[in-house]
């Protein structure tokens, strides 16, 4: 589970919006993990189990709460993930993407996620969400609509 947990803590992240309550998602997926083990299938994935328990658990205390709380995608400097090839312009265009995307309806904003940022096939997508294939597909075509027209609107904005 060591190896995931970077990974799984940024989808944490990403569904909570804040730090503390990733961290706090994050420890209950791998306590619910160990209590659940026996459920695990050997030879299957590891990362798409703990993200399908992850999604449920927020889920649930979204549902507990009664309230919307996750504030999307966080600023691009708090996800950690430094990268010195890229320029400053790339930089300010990517912050403003993952801003774009944290923007994103839920159901949008995971799907775009788990398919363009952990690289999950659409079929994975759709079997760690519980959804069909096909609205897979259909989110990840209405986020890309939104988020290129969000930039559009924004370079015309910019003079660009």
């Amino acid at each position: 589970m060591a190896p995931i947990y970077p990974r799984l803590w940024r989808y944490c992240l990403a569904q909570t919006g804040k730090r503390d309550r990733a961290d706090d998602l994050a420890q209950k997926t791998c306590l619910r993990a160990l209590e659940k083990h026996e459920s695990y299938q050997v030879g299957t994935h590891l990362d798409r189990w703990l993200f399908r328990m992850a999604h449920r658990l927020w889920l649930n205390e979204i549902r507990a709460t009664a309230v919307r709380t996750g504030g999307g995608l966080v600023a691009l400097e708090e996800t950690e993930i430094p990268d010195s090839s890229v320029t400053a312009e790339e930089n300010i265009f990517l912050s403003e993407v993952f801003t774009k995307i944290g923007a994103l309806p839920e159901g949008q904003r995971v799907v775009v996620l788990l398919a363009y940022v952990e690289g999950f096939t659409y079929q994975e997508t759709a079997d760690t969400l519980g959804i069909p294939i096909g609205t897979v597909m259909s989110r990840l075509a209405s986020a890309r609509k939104k988020v290129a027209g969000a930039l559009s609107a924004s370079a015309v904005e910019a003079g660009v």
